[in-house]
């Protein structure tokens, strides 16, 4: 008879947000613990551990740091898919996504998260080339002989 495998089982509530930044899209889930059921498998990006998937330290405060502003971070295991961009514009991206999911969390959480500009889309992006031109606003240079 073969043996099961333990399987580890995440919470089943969770809460989701969407972020993007530039051309990176971030699904966020954020799941809550009990205090008694905690699981602390931490916070997974595209299956691999925060500190694995950012090299810079900065990158890894920039993803968790709604939660860090609102002393959440022992409460909520999150599991993220990202795609697009570089990993800055990702990192945004899951700051954005995770925002979104403490509101939908917690709606009196709304106000300071608003303060600090975590709930604000950064709408930049990379301006089109134009023809005629050798990038978005870099014309060739002009020569009179």
């Amino acid at each position: 008879m073969p043996e099961k495998k333990e399987e580890k089982k995440k919470p089943t509530k969770y809460y989701k947000g969407i972020g993007r930044r530039k051309s990176a899209v971030a699904q966020v889930r954020l799941f809550a613990l009990d205090e008694k059921k905690s699981s602390h498998e931490g916070f997974i990006v595209n299956g691999r551990k925060l500190n694995d998937f950012f090299g810079p330290v900065e990158l890894r405060d920039t993803a968790i740091a709604p939660l860090i502003s609102v002393q959440e971070t022992a409460s909520f295991d999150a599991s993220v898919i990202v795609r697009g961009g570089g990993i800055r514009g990702q990192a945004e991206a899951i700051r954005l996504g995770v925002a979104r999911a403490l509101v939908i969390f917690n709606e009196s959480l709304r106000k300071p998260l608003r303060d600090l500009g975590y709930l604000t889309r950064d709408a930049r992006v990379v301006e089109r080339k134009k023809s005629g031109l050798k990038k978005a606003r870099r014309a060739p240079q002009w020569k009179k002989r």
